[in-house]
């Protein structure tokens, strides 16, 4: 394909910027700092999603994403899962880039990839979703939580204010009877850009949800505040205080966000700042008990093993008095 082409393509599959701004979105602005900060990741997602519909091949586009800042590289992955999904779905392409993307340098942000192509499931019609069986059988419940954040991010006063939860999604992960805390755990990690990274406003929007949804939404707060930040000590602590009797699931996703970071050498400040306040645990020894309480695949039945791996980090953060 020529090189005007793929100019072509990249502009017309590639959502505007403009679509990241927190103004646009109605989303809170506690202040300039946390405002720059989510639309920061919001514009080097939309540059990973650019790479991986533009360049030649998912090399070339590793070549640009390898040079996004440390902090942000992982939402340029994000992005560019979802590019390369969205590419494969279209007609003669092959459906090569997400594979290649995933066994490449991708393979590194598995978790952010996935989160990926859960957005852009939530683009296509079902009949161009990836086959579940072509997924990782732990990680692609990460595809539903990616599901979930598009949702709540881009229908905001459906899933967030109206509190909206879908009757399940015709995709064939089992047991199907996870799939609405799959799709909350994502909604969660997106109440925490709704509110601006304000946890006093993320956290009376989980309360406004009914209480057996609230432990995977504060589940995919803690993550978020642990991976993309914006809080500073004190708005840790009082998130932790606000999730109350969520405060384990809050912690297990603050682990998750840790590991997520360690396993792609990405880990930042804030990443130990906020895994130190709620985990009482720097972000190597978080990832050494996510990946030391990882269950085997086949675990589980009526209860997935990635579910079981939750509950175990949630556990074992409670049993040395962190939760």
């Amino acid at each position: 394909m020529s090189t005007l082409l793929r100019a072509l393509r990249r502009k017309i599959l590639t959502p505007g910027v403009s679509a990241t701004s927190l103004e646009r979105r109605g989303f809170h602005k506690k202040n300039s700092d946390a405002r720059d900060l989510l639309e920061m990741i919001g514009r080097t997602f939309l540059e990973g999603y650019g790479h991986a519909v533009g360049e030649r091949s998912i090399a070339d586009a590793e070549a640009r994403l390898e040079s996004v800042p440390r902090q942000f590289r992982g939402f340029a992955y994000e992005g560019a899962a979802m590019g390369a999904t969205v590419l494969d779905a279209l007609p003669g392409s092959g459906g090569r880039r997400l594979p290649a993307l995933l066994s490449g340098q991708g393979r590194h942000h598995a978790y952010m990839a996935y989160v990926g192509v859960g957005w852009a499931m939530a683009r296509l019609p079902r009949f161009l979703w990836p086959d579940v069986a072509t997924t990782d059988p732990m990680l692609r419940w990460l595809v539903l939580d990616g599901y979930g954040f598009h949702q709540a991010y881009f229908h905001t006063e459906r899933y967030v204010r109206g509190q909206f939860e879908g009757p399940g999604l015709a995709w064939g992960a089992e047991p199907a009877s996870y799939h609405r805390h799959a799709v909350d755990q994502g909604i969660g990690r997106a109440l925490w850009f709704v509110a601006g990274t304000d946890p006093e406003r993320a956290a009376d929007l989980i309360d406004a949800y009914p209480a057996r949804r609230r432990p995977d939404l504060y589940s995919g707060t803690g993550l978020a505040a642990t991976y993309a930040g914006g809080a500073d000590e004190a708005e840790l602590r009082h998130l932790a205080e606000r999730s109350g009797p969520y405060r384990p699931q809050l912690l297990q996703g603050a682990a998750f966000a840790a590991e997520a970071r360690e396993r792609a050498s990405l880990t930042v400040d804030h990443t130990r700042l906020a895994t130190r306040v709620l985990c009482d645990m720097d972000p190597v020894q978080a990832a050494k008990l996510c990946s030391g309480t990882r269950p085997d695949v086949s675990a589980g039945g009526d209860v997935p093993a990635y579910e079981i791996w939750r509950r175990r980090i949630a556990e074992e953060l409670v049993s040395r008095g962190r939760g």
